[in-house]
């Protein structure tokens, strides 16, 4: 291990972690401790790292053999690829202890900013300090940062039995720079009182992307927490092919109920895509892709699919249709694939660069059909269009996935070798 005195737990998080060989291994994303029923400083057991499949594992202190500003590098050794749970005398420093309400030795409440580890002589590493900060009660004013030995704070070790609300400003921060998808690993990897707290503090459009990325199960649980106005608030601002999978699996009072709830102009596309089967086009499809009338220009085409919004595969394809452009739209008339779009004059109408010969998918294309319509015409985007040719929405490629990998894939991280070199008691 590089000599390192004192290493900070919320620093620690997101920083890349390096093989032996400087090869990449995935993120860290917390530290794991040993609870301690006296005031001692607890153990760290080791770190979870997030691999490039974000299933995310367990690593012993003892394969850690350097911390430096940027990066943490592993030893040579087997670890245990499976995916990390949490054991009942566990501790997740990022996930639990910050944010936590503890009582100083002073008698002054606090609020844990950080955790500080350092090393032993016997190459132990043991949560020591811990950075605080005063509640002070008053609105607006905050009390400075102190690190204080562990053993003259109360609360930190019933953290788990606890029932205090616990608040999450410090472990949002933590959460800023990371995606909705990896932000979604970690809740799942919190327990559920901590889960709920964090769901509080999002706002509602980040909250959405997160649940978007959650397993069926965990989606549903999370709605369920929420009251009824923020759960509608949310599958409002969820896409509203997202909304309507996770409509359709809850009981039909539950689903009627958020839906009368909705604004309308936000219901109305999700009851759309509820009359259709979710294995058809039509239950896989958006009902808005980027869709223009033929008197746009290719200027404009190209500003609508730079929207940092939109998904890479729905920014590769322009649907051109008569008025209205909202879905359904009138008669549709071609796409422009963003290839085309790059290669003529921004002044020229998008309808002098239509593929008309692109065949269409109908709503009620079985998936399998879907499926064989991506392979074989090299797309990431499809048109959904009725018989009365009406522009219903696109399918895109990873809606497609989504329904094609095995249901728990979010949860298994799709790892080819769960069972190679098994995580036994002794790494703990």
């Amino acid at each position: 291990m590089a000599a390192v005195n004192r290493v900070f737990a919320a620093q620690l998080a997101g920083l890349p972690v390096f093989g032996p060989d400087g090869e990449s291994i995935g993120k860290l994303r917390d530290v794991v401790a040993g609870l301690r029923a006296d005031h001692q400083a607890p153990r760290v057991l080791g770190v979870v790292i997030e691999l490039a499949t974000r299933r995310r594992i367990f690593v012993p202190m003892l394969r850690v053999t350097s911390i430096e500003p940027n990066a943490v590098t592993l030893a040579t050794g087997s670890v245990n690829l499976r995916h990390f749970h949490q054991r009942p005398n566990e501790v997740l420093v990022v996930g639990q202890v910050l944010d936590a309400r503890v009582r100083l030795a002073s008698g002054a409440n606090a609020v844990v900013v950080d955790a500080a580890m350092e090393p032993t002589r016997t190459r132990d590493w043991r949560l020591y300090r811990v950075a605080v900060r005063e509640r002070t009660g008053r609105l607006g004013r905050r009390g400075p940062v102190q690190v204080l030995p562990w053993e003259e704070i109360d609360g930190l070790g019933l953290i788990q039995l606890s029932d205090e609300p616990q608040g999450a400003q410090q472990l949002l921060a933590v959460f800023e720079s990371m995606r909705a998808v990896d932000v979604a690993t970690a809740l799942r990897d919190l327990p559920n009182k901590r889960r709920y707290e964090v769901a509080d503090a999002l706002d509602d459009e980040r909250l959405a992307d997160v649940i978007e990325e959650l397993p069926e199960d965990d989606q549903k649980d999370l709605i369920s927490h929420l009251d009824e106005e923020r759960a509608a608030d949310i599958l409002e601002a969820m896409d509203p092919d997202d909304a309507a999978d996770l409509l359709a699996e809850l009981p039909e009072i539950d689903k009627d109920r958020l839906l009368e709830l909705m604004e309308p102009e936000e219901s109305a596309p999700v009851r759309r895509l509820l009359e259709y089967s979710f294995d058809t086009a039509g239950g896989l499809m958006t009902p808005e892709p980027v869709v223009l009338t033929p008197d746009a220009t290719i200027a404009e085409a190209l500003a609508r699919v730079r929207n940092g919004d939109l998904t890479p595969a729905l920014a590769s394809m322009v649907f051109v249709c008569r008025s209205p452009s909202a879905t359904p739209t009138g008669r549709y008339l071609g796409c422009v694939h963003i290839q085309r779009l790059l290669r003529e004059p921004p002044s020229d109408l998008v309808a002098g660069a239509l593929d008309i010969d692109l065949a269409k998918l109908s709503p009620d294309a079985t998936l399998s059909e879907v499926t064989r319509y991506f392979a074989a015409y090299n797309l990431v985007c499809a048109p959904v269009v009725d018989d009365q040719d009406h522009l219903l929405g696109a399918v895109t490629v990873d809606d497609v996935l989504d329904h094609l990998l095995p249901d728990n894939w979010r949860e298994s991280g799709l790892h080819p070798d769960e069972a190679a070199m098994g995580r036994t008691p002794a790494d703990a």
